[in-house]
């Protein structure tokens, strides 16, 4: 199979990540960072004893190349030697990710071969591309409730805190313009503020960005988790992802709080999470996407993204 430098990274993920800005003091634009990327994933290859065997996938900020392993870690992802290379571009919610991973050590969640902080670089077990887009809505939720319970540590010293995101909401969500209503805005920083100071009995390693598409079928587990943007704190944090993913599918007037609130209490009912808590965090992590969004370029998107919001916030306070 063609190794071809520039067959590794799609097009279309090189110019979109060509317009990201630095996300780290000592970081590079994405830029710089896709014209280097192709000597990156060739060197990786050749250092790592990889076989590229399939179309490089990619997500917002990381490519995904099927590699077959010539060398060491066979037995890791077993008898058909095939894993994935997984090359990020650098920015805080990537840097930890190997450490989640390897907390974790495939209970749960996509199974870590070997890593390279300094290069984003993750190397992991091949997993199905059947996520849980077609499955159910019921049952979907479910799986996500289980995998949340199933993932659940104790908190890694090294993941980013949960108070310290709820701490700068709770200044900035105040401060911020009133793309949502400003109530919503007031009530969502106060709660942040709340949320810490009635903190659970534990901090844990959350998985924080679990959605349908961030788990996939496995050749040693019906549904593993992928893909964590880690961190340590209140696991009620967790839940929201699977609320505004999927949202098509929330139907129309009164039957979208009845669909978001029966999600809700499916993943917290599997998970042990307390419900309370989960709608808390839910408003707070939705005020802060609905600010986060207001400037992106594609304003239609951005208008129905924070109309989203709008609902859910809503949904959550009914």
């Amino acid at each position: 199979m063609s190794t071809d430098r520039f067959d590794l990274v799609p097009a279309h993920f090189a110019h979109e990540v060509s317009g990201y800005p630095a996300a780290t003091a000592d970081g590079v634009t994405g830029e710089q960072w896709v014209l280097d990327l192709p000597d990156l994933l060739t060197d990786l290859l050749t250092e790592w004893q990889l076989e590229p065997i399939g179309r490089s996938l990619n997500g917002s900020c990381s490519v995904v190349v099927p590699v077959r392993l010539l060398g060491s870690g066979r037995e890791a992802v077993g008898v058909s030697g095939e894993a994935v290379l997984k090359v990020t571009w650098p920015h805080p919610e990537a840097a930890t990710e190997h450490l989640a991973l390897a907390a974790w050590n495939g209970h749960g969640a996509a199974r870590l071969v070997r890593a390279d902080p300094s290069r984003c670089a993750l190397l992991l077990e091949r997993l199905h591309d059947r996520d849980l887009m077609r499955l159910p809505i019921d049952d979907a939720c479910a799986v996500i409730g289980d995998l949340l319970s199933t993932l659940r540590r104790p908190a890694h010293p090294r993941m980013p805190l949960l108070d310290d995101y709820a701490n700068r909401q709770a200044v900035e969500l105040r401060a911020a313009p009133p793309v949502i209503p400003r109530r919503y805005l007031d009530q969502a920083a106060a709660l942040a503020q709340e949320l810490v100071a009635r903190p659970p009995t534990e901090a844990r390693l959350l998985h924080t960005d679990l959605h349908y598409t961030n788990v996939l079928g496995a050749y040693r587990a019906p549904w593993l988790a992928i893909d964590p943007k880690p961190m340590a704190g209140d696991v009620a944090f967790e839940v929201a992802p699977a609320l505004w993913n999927r949202a098509d599918e929330l139907g129309t007037g009164s039957q979208i709080r009845w669909s978001l609130r029966r999600r809700l209490e499916i993943i917290c009912e599997r998970a042990g999470i307390d419900e309370g808590r989960a709608r808390a965090w839910t408003i707070v992590r939705e005020a802060d996407n609905a600010v986060d969004v207001a400037d992106d370029r594609d304003a239609g998107w951005a208008r129905d993204r924070i109309s989203l919001a709008v609902m859910i916030i809503k949904a959550m306070n009914e």
